[in-house]
Formats: structure tokens, C-alpha cells, sequence
């Protein structure tokens, strides 16, 4: 989907606060609010914009540990089959395959060291993983979401 300068103003407005009216947007990136409305609607429809949510601080929710871990797979494990095992774990709040040694990247939070252990003993044990190999967070300095291209 190919976008303007005003879609990425407007998709970069909605990504610092989604919560927004079309019509402070539209001030902003000079448009009416139905304007910026249509807009928004042909970037949902296009994909560009899969829906709105609320970022959280993990720690302000409980969460006091979180790491990394790497899964080594078995043989050859298709993402389906680590999809629909590591999605039954709340504490599982990203997973990506990887190129490179491991087949996966899992972002685990935890509310202590004894519950994150838990946690990967659990996953360690599905039968298609080989082994993990993980690395705690001392202290998140960067995070943010994904913004479009500049041209």
C-alpha cells in the first residue's frame, strides 16, 4: 500500500495516541475530521493499520522479570505447530521464527524468578523442543512501535 505524507502524519499521530479525535488529527495534518476518517478507514481496509490497542509498562502490571529466551527445535518444526504451543502461555508476549541458529525468539514476562523458570521448564518440555537458551532484561531502553517509511 502506497502512502502520502499526510497518511504517515496521520498513522503517526494514531501511534503516539490512538486515542485522538479525527478532528484534532485533521487540525494537525489539515483536514476535516471526515477527511482523516476516510483515510483512516482505507489504511485499515489496505492493512497498513491492524487496529488500535493500549501499551502497557509490564512492570506497572506485576510483571517483574522478563527475558528472552531462544528455542532450538527438533528436527524441522513448522511455526504453526511453536505458534500453537507457545500461545497457550499468557506470560508469552511475543514469539517470532528467526533466521540463524535458533528457530525462535520468545519475549516471556514474569512476575519473579521462580515464575519465569516455571515458565521455560514448561515450554522447554514440549516434545519439539530441543533446548532454549535464554537472557533476562536489566532495564528496557528502547521501545516503540513500528512507524511507516520516510521517503
Amino acid at each position: 500500500m502506497e502512502l502520502d505524507r499526510v497518511d504517515q502524519e496521520i498513522i503517526a499521530m494514531l501511534v503516539d495516541d490512538a486515542r485522538r479525535s479525527y478532528a484534532e488529527v485533521g487540525a494537525s495534518v489539515g483536514l476535516s475530521a471526515s477527511a482523516v476518517k476516510r483515510r483512516v478507514d482505507r489504511l485499515r481496509a489496505g492493512g497498513a493499520i491492524t487496529g488500535f490497542t493500549v501499551r502497557l509498562d509490564p512492570a506497572a502490571l506485576g510483571w517483574a522479570v522478563e527475558g528472552y529466551v531462544e528455542l532450538y527445535c527438533r528436527n524441522s518444526t513448522p511455526p504453526r505447530t511453536i505458534h500453537a504451543a507457545v500461545d497457550r502461555f499468557p506470560e508469552v508476549v511475543d514469539a517470532s521464527t528467526v533466521s540463524g541458529e535458533a528457530d525462535a525468539v520468545l519475549r516471556i514476562v514474569a512476575a519473579d524468578m521462580r515464575h519465569f523458570e516455571q515458565v521455560l521448564e514448561q515450554i522447554g518440555a514440549q516434545p519439539f523442543v530441543a533446548r532454549t537458551k535464554s537472557v533476562l532484561v536489566l532495564s528496557p531502553l528502547l521501545r516503540r512501535p513500528a512507524t511507516p517509511l520516510p521517503h
